[in-house]
Order: structure tokens, then sequence, then C-alpha cells
């Protein structure tokens, strides 16, 4: 009787398990399901892709969606597009999206732009309802040295033509920082720029600058503009501070040109003062030397004696005394 019930027990288990296998890999469930919501599929075709990797839930209903929808989407396209990775409901709920909004998207498209790496999704939702960007300040100066900071509200839509190899929110960024300070740097005047700020988005928008990009710009709006720095006048005072130094080395110059003349004088004085101590030094061995040889007499030699005497005489008379200094009181 014990064997019996095990028996009976084991069988139970085993069709539970072998019930369970079954429904697994031939899930009935889910072929009723796309059955009654139009979806024409096999269970065959369930099964082969239980064997491929595949999970049957994610096509099927991304099946029944697109059905319902209208759509007409190849179940081996959707297969392909999983096994290369990619998002098939997301593929699927942008294609919904763009056909109801009237947005020209096709499945082929539709996953390139998903490989690509970029959100489909959010790429026809952007397309429908556009995106405002705001840039970082942009620092330029006009051409009256004034420094102004302006903050700019960009709206873009996604360009779905676009999205698969055009450029970033970074160089929307980019080209329309540069746009803002070739616009201010335009003007004649930074009053010119704080009166009419429109114009800034007029020639920035008229450069074109979503050519090439994944973006298409509907507006620029000039949000912001604070008055910086007086650019002109700081420019101007580096360039005083810069003449002042000059203009001082090249007078440091000059007088060192002139100490060194100075010197070189001096040096000249100090050496004809030196070639005449040497040649008066000389005197009493001519004058010997005369008196040797008989072409001097006593008499001359008296008289030159006296004209010395004199001229010692006239320099000290003609050279003033030196003032004499007060000496302090000593304790």
């Amino acid at each position: 009787m014990e064997e019996s019930v095990f028996v009976i027990v084991a069988i139970g288990v085993a069709s539970l398990f072998g019930l369970w296998i079954i429904f697994y890999f031939i899930p009935v469930g889910l072929w009723f399901s796309a059955l009654v919501s139009g979806v024409r599929i096999s269970l065959i075709q369930l099964v082969l892709m239980r064997w491929r990797k595949i999970k049957p839930v994610t096509i099927v209903t991304s099946l029944i969606a697109a059905t319902k929808a209208g759509l007409s989407l190849n179940r081996n396209e959707l297969e392909a597009h999983y096994l290369a990775g990619g998002h098939v409901e997301s593929v699927v709920r942008a294609l919904i999206s763009a056909d109801k909004a009237n947005i020209k998207l096709n499945f082929k498209s539709a996953s390139a732009i998903d490989l690509a790496g970029r959100e489909v999704f959010e790429a026809v939702q952007m397309s429908v309802n556009p995106k405002v960007i705001n840039t970082p300040p942009v620092t330029a100066v006009a051409k009256d040295g004034i420094q102004l900071v302006a903050k700019a509200r960009v709206t873009v839509r996604a360009n779905i033509q676009q999205l698969v190899g055009g450029a970033g929110e970074e160089t929307i960024l980019a080209r329309v920082g540069e746009g803002v300070v070739s616009s201010i740097g335009s003007s004649d005047s930074h009053k010119q720029v704080l009166e009419n700020p429109d114009s800034i988005s007029r020639v920035v928008l008229d450069k074109g600058l979503d050519a090439g990009t994944a973006f298409e710009i509907l507006s620029i709006d000039i949000a912001d503009i604070d008055i910086g720095k007086n650019i002109g006048a700081v420019l101007q005072m580096d360039q005083a501070n810069a003449d002042k130094n000059i203009a001082q080395a090249r007078a440091e110059e000059r007088r060192a040109m002139a100490v060194a003349s100075e010197q070189e004088m001096k040096a000249k004085a100090q050496e004809a003062r030196a070639n005449v101590i040497q040649a008066e030094a000389e005197i009493p061995k001519a004058i010997s030397e005369a008196f040797r040889n008989g072409k001097l007499g006593v008499m001359d030699y008296y008289k030159f004696e006296n004209i010395q005497a004199d001229t010692k005489m006239r320099e000290s008379i003609s050279t003033p005394p030196e003032p004499t200094r007060k000496k302090g009181n000593q304790k």
C-alpha cells in the first residue's frame, strides 16, 4: 500500500515537472494572446525562439503593440534586432509614436538609431515636444571695450534623419556661444546690445549653426545680459604701465651711460695728472743736466724759481678757501 502511494506521488511530481517543461518551451498562453490580438505566429516559432536565446514575450508583445497601432512589422527583423543587442520595445514604441505624430520613420532607421546608442523613443518625443537648452554664461567684449556676459536659451528639436552621425548638444552649445561672441564683438557699443538683445538672436540664427547636428534650432532667446569689466580701460592702464616701465628702463640706461662716461672722464683726468706729475718729476733732472752742460746759468734758475712762485701765488688767490665746519659740542 505504501509503495503504491509513493509511486502515485512520484508520477504526480514527474507530471508537474513535465508540464512545466512543456509550458516553458511551448508558451501556449503567449501564443493564445497573440492569436486573439491578430498576430499570426505558430507555437513552433515560439519554441525556436527559446532555442535561439530570444525572449518570446519581448517579440510577441512588441508585435501585438505594433499591430494594435496599425503598423506592420516583420518578426524576423525584430528577432535580428534583438540578437544584435538592440532595444526592441523602445524601437517599437518610437515607431508607434512617430506614426501618430506623422513623422517619417521606418524600422530600419529606428533600429540604426537604437544600435548607434541613442534613445530613439526620446528622440521622437523631442521631435514632437522641442527641448530648451540653457547655455552657460558667454563672455564677450564690444568695440567700446565694455565686457558683456550673456545667457541664452536654445530651443531645439530632434532631427530624425541626422541622429546617426550627427553632433550632439555640446556642439550646439559651442556654436551658439561662438555666435554670441561674434555678434557682441561686432557691435560698436555695448549700449546697442543692451537696447536690442534680439539682434544677437538674429545674427546667430542666420549662421545655420544646426548644420551637421542631430538637432534643428527653432529659436535662440537671450535670457540675461550683465555688464562686466571695462576691458578697454584695463588694457589702456596696462599699456600705460608698460610704457612707464619702458621709459624708466631707458632712463636708467641713459643714467648708467652717463655714470660710465663720468667715470671714464675721471680716469682720463687722473691719467693726465699722473702724466703731469711724471713730467714735473723730470724737471729737476733736466735743470741739473742743463747746469752740467752749461746751458743754464744761476740767474736763469732764479728767474725760473720766481716764475714758479708767482704761479703758485696766483693759483692760491684764484682758488676760493674751503668753508670751515663748526664742530659740535663734544661731551
